[in-house]
């Protein structure tokens, strides 16, 4: 159910049967109504429950996302609207569904569950054919959803994530490892001497290749948090999130081994017989006022420098350091 940007996006369900198991959240103070609706999901999707406010949005900042929140409003503490408002303010849970199951009925209450970003209002006690066929058509919705987002992130050539997706999944990543307190890498992978390949064996053989290399930097990105995306032209950008700099390395070395495995021809190259690559290592453990950009900075010139160094080869950027000012050192 959730969108995927590595891949082609699923086909639609023709049927609400067709939707697979989703993960669904349920969110209330009171035990005896999360075991009712755990009774009524428990055989067709994943459920899991929280108990408190706090309790929802730390599952969501530390597990897979839901595909899904059922959300009391009326809990102590933190309420269920300013949980809602709190999901839907930030990019990485703002397009989770929140149906609001609650004990308010009056049409005020209504309207400001509906304006906090819920999709739909509920009253108790709930009939559970309703819940059923309610929460099975915000499912088929948002996997409409995701799959028109998903084409909308994928380059059209290489079926990869494109740059407008990394852009977006960069800026979400670098939130997240400053709330988690994580490291965030970065690879920008070049294709050897592409334009002398390009001219030898023409376009479509040149698009040939680069479907060819996207998919192998795809297969060494299978991780939740790893994304893959051309970043433009024969250029390739891998974001890896929570890897150190020794696994952001050995990632480098191998999806620069796997690329000569392919053994494309390229018989113009001054670097080998066959297709090559370079690859620019940055790591980061991000903080409150660094820039994302830093990051970018950092891959960037260590790519610069695998190129100078004679390419088919990694280089990374010092690790530990604020890369713009190392930058700055280097002139």
């Amino acid at each position: 159910m959730s969108f995927d940007p590595q891949h082609t996006a699923p086909p639609l369900p023709d049927t609400p049967t067709a939707i697979p198991k989703a993960r669904l959240l349920i969110v209330d103070d009171q035990p005896i109504n999360i075991q009712t609706l755990h009774r009524i999901f428990q055989g067709d999707h994943e459920v899991f429950m929280a108990t408190s406010g706090e309790q929802a949005l730390q599952f969501c900042r530390s597990q897979r996302l839901p595909d899904m929140i059922l959300l009391d409003i009326v809990m102590p503490g933190m309420d269920g609207l300013e949980v809602c408002r709190r999901l839907k303010a930030e990019p990485l849970t703002a397009d989770i569904p929140v149906i609001f199951i609650t004990s308010l009925s009056s049409p005020q209450e209504e309207t400001t569950a509906l304006e906090a970003g819920g999709v739909d209002f509920i009253s108790k006690p709930v009939n559970p054919a309703v819940v059923r066929a309610r929460v099975r058509t915000h499912l088929t919705l948002k996997a409409q959803s995701d799959r028109l987002r998903a084409l909308a992130f994928i380059d059209g050539l290489t079926g990869i994530a494109n740059r407008r997706r990394f852009d977006e999944a960069l800026d979400v990543e670098w939130r997240s490892a400053i709330r988690c307190s994580e490291p965030l890498a970065l690879l920008l992978i070049d294709i050897d001497q592409f334009k002398r390949y390009n001219d030898h064996y023409g376009h479509p053989a040149g698009d040939a290749c680069l479907q060819a290399v996207a998919a192998t930097i795809a297969r060494h990105a299978a991780r939740p948090h790893d994304l893959a995306a051309r970043y433009g032209g024969e250029e390739f950008a891998c974001l890896l999130g929570g890897s150190t700099l020794a696994g952001a390395q050995a990632k480098a070395e191998a999806i620069r081994h796997a690329v000569e495995e392919l053994q494309l021809e390229h018989a113009t190259s001054a670097v080998a017989p066959h297709v090559t690559v370079s690859l620019g290592v940055a790591v980061c453990l991000p903080a409150q006022g660094d820039e994302a950009q830093q990051l970018l900075a950092g891959a960037d010139a260590a790519l610069y420098q695998a190129k100078a160094d004679g390419r088919n080869r990694q280089a990374s950027a010092p690790a530990g350091m604020r890369y713009l000012a190392w930058l700055e050192q280097r002139g």
